[in-house]
């Protein structure tokens, strides 16, 4: 079955796909949007974020903020 662009499973075919968005309006079945995931893993990624910068040492830092810099000024 194909999947849509957050990887949602999708009717493949065009009749399928107008069922189902009946059904979601009707209220036959939910619609799934995927926000929790998306919710979760931010929060995740906030924390892992500043566990890493708290785990650099200075100098560290310092070459990869260099690199970046270096990155954005190649353009």
């Amino acid at each position: 079955m194909p999947r849509g662009p957050q990887g949602q499973r999708r009717p493949a075919d065009v009749i399928g796909a107008a069922i189902k968005v009946a059904k979601i309006a009707t209220g036959e079945i939910e619609d799934t949007t995927g926000l929790e995931g998306k919710e979760y893993a931010s929060e995740g990624g906030k924390k892992g974020g500043a566990a890493r910068a708290k785990k650099l040492s200075p100098e560290r830092r310092k070459e990869i903020a260099k690199k970046a810099n270096e990155a954005r000024w190649k353009k």
